[in-house]
């Protein structure tokens, strides 16, 4: 007897719909029809092509005079670590497996294509021994004082 209890009681319901169910057309009716709350938005531009639409904002920026670009590695610093290379008998590719990078990065150094990185800079120049930043870029770099 203590297996059936009649004080208690099931109720068995459907379960709520999915977000895909509730956004279609039938159940939108369907909750019309029973009096729900129905919240209809329109998305801007659905189903329009209107990609190439001239806003405020690109107007403005079509106006726009400022030149915007990285700053390059000057061709001097270029034609400095290639002669640097060269006395010290270097190809580009032995120059960049000297401080772990890719032989490319030494060719965009080199013909001034580069963004300078001071990491990779100051690698370059401890590996041919002449200084690439400041105001003596040619000059031989000077070794510093060890620590006591």
């Amino acid at each position: 007897m203590a297996e059936s209890d009649w004080d208690t009681v099931t109720v068995l319901r459907k379960k709520n719909p999915s977000a895909s169910q509730s956004k279609s057309r039938q159940a939108v009716a369907a909750a019309q029809r029973r009096g729900d709350d129905v919240e209809t938005t329109k998305k801007w531009s659905a189903g329009q092509n209107k990609q190439h639409l001239v806003t405020k904002n690109t107007a403005k920026l079509d106006h726009e005079t400022e030149e915007l670009h990285h700053q390059r590695v000057p061709l001097e610093v270029g034609k400095v670590i290639q002669k640097g290379r060269q006395n010290q008998g270097l190809t580009q590719k032995d120059l960049a497996t000297k401080i772990s990078e890719k032989p490319q990065v030494i060719a965009d150094y080199e013909c001034g294509k580069a963004i300078p990185n001071n990491q990779v800079m100051g690698k370059i120049e401890r590996a041919i021994g002449l200084k690439l930043r400041g105001k003596d870029i040619g000059q031989p770099l000077e070794a510093k004082p060890e620590k006591k």
